[in-house]
């Protein structure tokens, strides 16, 4: 029996004064409504196999224990199996009185996903699964990867629904739609968006999910000249004409990191006809932004310059810092960062218990670097 319900604002706010007085209140920051932890836990990397599995079920628990209410998956992320190990560790969660009310769940559609493991033969498996059965064709598919038709859409939402186990997701992501520009006309990237937008409002209508947006890696942070390159102003546009002002278009994913600070830095994006960085933006457009990649896959645990120890105060590991920063940075509401060991979940929560470093503070990084 699927898990009923979705994340509320009475639930996430439950969720926030478990631990008043435990964790800084500016560790919970307010997006459309719910209360979400300025950390999440994300479940992309790690081995196709049950040992995996269990591992990430056990750190899921610790990390909603521990302060983080952001869950952040993709379908394809491990062949279907972070997924399903969400799901499960959902039921356990349940047994220790957590509510599904108190927890965000973000998941993600846009690539042909394997099932369980790799097969020996992808392209057999990819026409036998996706062509083979009418849910797509080859030439809605781009670079033999990557589909957003809202046939396909749909189908991949009711996939993740049934491997976590839930009625509802609270979020659902375009996943790197940006991987299909420079294979198809801007136009026609344009139309594809529209309609799988359009799919999204009525999912969002039908109880399915909460709210929806794009998952991206380069699109946003790229120069407005680039192929690959996203107009958030114009996303937001093509939102409006699927679902009207009231459209559900209210998240963004995109990296952000100490090696990867366009979001912060680069004044790629245009408001209203004013310039603005992709953070800027998003706060202007009323988005929220989830920031991937935050210690870009353990690569910024280790070794950073002194000047990020002089920034960054009380904490104990680079890792820690480099979590700080991402979370610091003003506009974004949760750094999401992979966490399949128990150890890296109480390391990374012991951040949450330093408040997040106000300006006057995490300016002075910018301040050296300019020196």
């Amino acid at each position: 029996m699927k898990i009923s319900g979705a994340a509320t604002p009475d639930g996430t706010d439950h969720y926030r004064n478990r631990f008043a007085g435990k964790i800084p209140e500016e560790h919970f920051r307010q997006a459309h409504g719910l209360w979400m932890s300025s950390i999440g836990i994300g479940t992309y990397l790690g081995n196709h196999d049950d040992d995996t599995d269990e591992q990430y079920r056990k750190a899921i628990v610790r990390a909603v224990e521990s302060g983080c209410n952001v869950v952040d998956s993709a379908i394809n992320y491990r062949c279907q199996r972070s997924e399903r190990a969400i799901g499960a560790a959902l039921k356990e969660l349940a047994t220790r009185g957590f509510a599904r009310n108190e927890i965000i769940i973000a998941t993600k559609g846009g690539f042909l996903p394997f099932d369980g493991v790799p097969p020996n033969d992808p392209r057999a498996y990819f026409e036998q699964t996706f062509i083979g059965t009418g849910l797509t064709t080859a030439a809605e598919i781009v670079g033999g990867y990557h589909c957003m038709t809202p046939r396909y859409l749909i189908n991949q939402l009711e996939c993740s629904l049934l491997n976590l186990d839930l009625e509802c997701v609270d979020i659902y992501y375009v996943h790197n739609p940006e991987s299909e520009l420079g294979k198809v006309p801007r136009e026609e990237f344009d139309n594809r968006l529209l309609r799988a937008f359009e799919a999204l409002e009525q999912a969002v209508a039908a109880g399915k999910i909460g709210v929806y947006g794009t998952a991206t890696w380069n699109g946003y942070r790229n120069p407005a000249d680039a192929k690959d390159y996203l107009s958030l102003s114009e996303i937001v546009a093509l939102a409006e004409k699927a679902g009207g002002k009231d459209h559900h278009f209210k998240v963004i994913q995109l990296p952000l990191n100490l090696g990867m600070s366009e979001a912060l830095s680069s004044v790629n994006q245009r408001v209203d006809g004013k310039e603005a960085t992709l953070l800027g933006a998003a706060q202007a457009l009323n988005v929220a932004v989830m920031c991937s990649a935050s210690i870009l896959q353990g690569q910024l645990a280790h070794n950073l310059p002194d000047m990020i120890r002089d920034t960054f105060q009380g904490l104990q590991t680079d890792g820690q810092r480099a979590l700080q920063f991402v979370r610091s940075t003003p506009g974004v509401t949760s750094a999401l960062v992979g966490m399949k060991q128990l150890s890296h979940v109480e390391e990374n929560m012991k951040t949450a218990c330093v408040a997040p470093a106000p300006w006057e503070q995490y300016s002075k990084l910018f301040q050296s670097e300019a020196k």
